[in-house]
């Protein structure tokens, strides 16, 4: 090969570029974490596998539950043990007012939200303990038997405040009854609230109910 072929012939050269460096650099990266709702995902899908894992899930959803009712029967309980009005006008030997206590129904109904209130928080130890024991049958048996006693009561004083309540608003053209709350709104409107929230309540504690029995099956 002459100077002229030489000269001619096609250089080849190897350059390392930034494809290389920029592998290297991608795989010197850490993973990007996955998002919440995935990790949650997981999470909630390993513990099932666990052996009682899915009855620990039902515990902890019972204990939220808890939280739940008493708050609402402690809103209820309070609302209607301080619910009283008395109407801005009045003689010198009458004074037109209206107070809870006037209303065995509605003494009843707060003593019922108050015990069942009372009842959830000291429930709420028996609830962790099937937290940390799902396969142990005796504690959700005593959450079930006394969850039922509390439906029962609350269901019975939030009905019987509830019709007096009725009758206080629509009151009775054939026994000649007023409705009662023409003239105290103020004292309707918080006990209907109250009731409401017994209501709610109560079907937390069905809810619980239900978790409590179908925590009881072997499988």
């Amino acid at each position: 090969m002459n100077s002229t072929e030489a000269a001619a012939a096609p250089s080849t050269s190897i350059t390392v570029g930034n494809g290389s460096a920029d592998a290297a650099a991608g795989a010197a990266k850490p993973a990007a974490a996955p998002p919440y709702r995935i990790r949650l995902v997981r999470l909630v899908k390993r513990e099932m596998k666990r052996p009682g894992g899915w009855k620990r899930s039902l515990a902890c959803f019972d204990f939220f539950l808890r939280l739940l009712a008493i708050a609402a029967f402690v809103s209820a309980a309070v609302s209607m043990g301080t619910d009283s009005e008395m109407l801005p006008f009045f003689t010198k030997d009458f004074q037109f007012y209206a107070d809870f206590a006037d209303f065995p129904s509605l003494m009843f109904f707060v003593l019922a939200d108050a015990a069942a209130a009372g009842y959830l928080a000291f429930s709420l130890l028996f609830s962790i303990f099937c937290i940390i024991k799902p396969l142990l049958t005796c504690p959700r048996l005593f959450l079930l038997t006394f969850d039922l006693l509390g439906v029962a009561l609350t269901m019975a004083g939030a009905s019987a405040a509830a019709a007096i309540v009725y009758l206080a608003h629509e009151g009775n053209s054939k026994a000649n009854w007023v409705a009662f709350c023409m003239r105290f709104q103020g004292f309707c409107q918080q006990s209907s609230g109250a009731i409401i929230a017994s209501f709610v309540g109560t079907i937390l504690l069905m809810l619980m109910v239900a978790l409590s029995a179908l925590s009881l099956r072997r499988h």
